[in-house]
């Protein structure tokens, strides 16, 4: 009997949830870096497994928005959870419920959706810590499941799956069973460029810098990718760029890396560097680089 659910992963910003789906489903489809509010959009990862199909919702880390595209991605997580069969909340293995958290449990009260807990970076604490963390979890509210994991290290990943396999009802699967997420190929080659720019440039610029794939040809033995960069100040143009294009060379350079390795063959990467000034307060540009509120309606 084929089973399915849609299962919203949901945090704070940098506590793990893409490094989490990644692991779940054994491949990497979600960008990830140290730097907080990497994920922009919710992204979905189907992994199917004899007669289960679990479609997981990756989502971005809970914050209090400062610009539009902050705006726009609280709603990217207010509607994951409005269309979530059921919840994954993951938080640090240390730290106590603060009010991201509390948040969520509660709409997850109101809602009535079934939720396990999932305590990450479980190598850097002892047990009593652990156990403290536990604890003050289990009074804010009564989870399916408690499972301290290390996504990194993928450690107590395989239990995450089991309990989540609890929440998958009866139903014709959504989605073909050879399908891994709904990610467009041009998304896909703008995400992984954005991931490089996060782990190569300092912390602000790669937050007000948005990718935009303009032209994205394949062949038999080749994909052609023309992408723009745009960032919000002139002054960030020159950072990004770097003394004699070395460091525009070195994103190119890794993302084409990731590029091949997803594809499974030869790219070629073409980037280019504009300025858009305050972008992330403006409907209009939001809307043309792929933050538009009304899909998530």
């Amino acid at each position: 009997m084929k089973k399915t659910a849609f299962i919203a992963i949901v945090g704070r910003p940098n506590v793990g949830k893409s490094t989490l789906m990644n692991a779940l489903l054994g491949e990497k489809v979600v960008i990830v870096s140290s730097k907080p509010q990497t994920t922009r959009n919710r992204i979905m990862g189907v992994l199917t497994k004899d007669e289960n199909q679990f479609v997981f919702l990756d989502t971005p880390g809970i914050h209090k928005p400062k610009t539009k595209l902050g705006n726009y991605m609280m709603k990217s997580v207010r509607s994951s959870m409005g269309s979530a069969d059921a919840v994954i909340l993951i938080a640090d293995a240390g730290r106590a419920p603060g009010m991201v958290e509390e948040n969520v449990v509660n709409q997850v009260k109101e809602a009535g959706l079934p939720a396990i807990l999932v305590l990450n970076k479980l190598d850097l604490y002892n047990r009593e810590q652990l156990a403290k963390t536990i604890e003050q979890y289990a009074a804010l509210y009564d989870f399916d499941a408690f499972i301290p994991v290390s996504a990194l290290k993928e450690k107590n990943v395989d239990v995450v799956l089991t309990e989540a396999e609890k929440f998958l009802y009866p139903s014709d699967w959504m989605f073909e069973e050879d399908m891994l997420t709904d990610q467009p190929e041009r998304q896909i080659a703008a995400e992984f460029i954005r991931e490089k720019m996060l782990r190569s440039l300092s912390e602000e610029i790669p937050h007000g810098a948005a990718v935009v794939i303009e032209e994205f040809k394949e062949t038999d033995k080749l994909i052609s990718i023309r992408a723009e960069i745009f960032c919000e100040r002139e002054s960030h143009k020159g950072i990004i760029v770097g003394k004699g294009g070395q460091t525009l060379k070195t994103i190119g350079s890794r993302a084409r890396e990731d590029l091949e390795a997803f594809f499974g063959m030869k790219v070629y990467l073409n980037l280019w560097v504009k300025v858009k000034e305050n972008w992330r307060d403006s409907d209009f540009n939001l809307h043309n680089f792929g933050y538009n509120p009304k899909n998530l309606e």
